[in-house]
Order: structure tokens, then C-alpha cells, then sequence
């Protein structure tokens, strides 16, 4: 369920796609309050794992802020508050999928933040990740998903005296709004590892943890 708003404008421009200004020259999109919100959001993220995990170190809390806010994370529980259903889409962008689409649910959960914290400011806003997103965290850590393999990967290949992993895209398969990568890692020109994603991002990932594990096996 989306918050309440007391200017119900700054919810109907959270959720008005740029798509919608080709069709509405009055539309104003939502890209200037994501932009807001992503700061609110970053810094709220921030304060609750500073205060969650007081002897957390900066990179461990880094790595848990990075988990929490990606895009996997944002439109997930965007389409759990049903943020796709009040999406201001053009007819283009509605026939090829837009209110699933991952990247436009995760744009609008930070323009809502962004409108949110205009509206009552930002306690209002971190009581609202509260309740929708930092009460996640502790799924996050269960499943390891605050894991940079990458980084990993790299620290362990050069302290054998390697080279840096080289990552290669495979293949990149689906619709637009519902990608799957395919990502290799090579070592020395060697394929260590190879993972799929939604994103480039998540597939390096995976790609990395399948060497980490390759590397460990042998």
C-alpha cells in the first residue's frame, strides 16, 4: 500500500513516467523526484545500518547498503506495494510491459521517497523504509546477498599472482524490460567461472561466485 500524501500532486508526479510527456505536454515526469529520492533513500539506508550494526565495519556496511538499495531489492517490494498498478504509463510503454518492468517499478519507488520526504519530510520517508525495505536486511545477510564476489574473486586470483579477472558478456536473452545475461569470467585466459542476471551486474556476480567455488574445489 502506498503512504498517504497530504499534496496528492507530488504522488500523482512520482509515479508519471517520461513516457507520458509525449502524449501530455502538462505531464511532468518523475525523473527530477528520483533524483531526490535517491539521496533521501541513500542516507536513510545509512543511518539505519549505522544505528543496526554499530560494530559493523565501513566496508561490511557499504556491502549491506548496496544490497538493500539495488535494483533488484527497490522493485521488488515496489510491486509488492503495488506500484505498477498507479504507474502514468504511455500506450508504447504499457504494451511492452512497463508496470513489471523492473528499472520504471525501482524509479518510482525512489521518486516516491523523493515526493514523500517533499511532502512530510524525512522522518516520514525512513519510518516508510522501515517498514517496506530495512526490515529486509536481515534476509539479506541470511542469503549472503551482501556478497561481493567480484571483489572477492580479484583479492584471491592476484594473491597467486594472477591477473585481473576479465568478465565477457555471453549472451543477453528476452524483452527489453526482462532481461537475462550471461557473463564469463576468465584468469589469465582461462574461463574460471560463468553466471546469469537480470542485469550485467548480477550476472559478473554470479559469474565470480562460480569461480570462487571452482577455486575452492581445487
Amino acid at each position: 500500500m502506498l503512504p498517504p500524501f497530504v499534496n496528492t500532486q507530488l504522488l500523482d508526479e512520482a509515479l508519471t513516467h517520461r513516457s507520458v510527456t509525449n502524449e501530455a505536454s502538462h505531464a511532468i515526469s518523475n525523473e527530477r523526484l528520483e533524483f531526490l529520492g535517491d539521496a533521501v533513500l541513500e542516507l536513510a539506508t545509512t543511518q539505519f545500518l549505522y544505528q543496526r550494526f554499530p560494530d559493523a565495519a565501513e566496508g561490511l556496511l557499504t556491502s549491506y547498503r548496496s544490497s538493500l538499495v539495488r535494483r533488484s531489492q527497490l522493485s521488488q517490494v515496489a510491486a509488492i506495494l503495488g506500484v505498477g498498478e498507479f504507474l502514468k504509463l504511455s500506450k508504447g510503454e504499457e504494451s511492452m510491459g512497463g508496470r513489471s518492468n523492473p528499472a520504471l517499478l525501482e524509479n518510482a519507488f525512489e521518486a516516491i521517497v523523493g515526493a514523500l520526504y517533499l511532502d512530510q519530510g524525512f522522518d516520514a520517508c525512513y519510518r516508510f523504509l522501515a517498514e517496506h525495505l530495512f526490515s529486509q536486511v536481515d534476509e539479506v545477510i541470511a542469503n549472503n546477498l551482501h556478497k561481493d564476489y567480484k571483489s572477492t574473486l580479484q583479492e584471491t586470483v592476484q594473491a597467486e599472482g594472477k591477473p585481473t579477472p576479465v568478465y565477457t558478456t555471453l549472451s543477453a536473452s528476452g524483452p527489453d524490460h526482462d532481461r537475462i545475461f550471461e557473463i564469463a569470467v576468465n584468469v589469465a585466459g582461462q574461463e574460471y567461472g560463468v553466471g546469469k542476471g537480470k542485469s550485467k551486474q548480477e550476472a559478473s556476480q554470479m559469474a565470480a561466485k562460480a569461480a570462487l567455488e571452482k577455486i575452492a574445489k581445487s
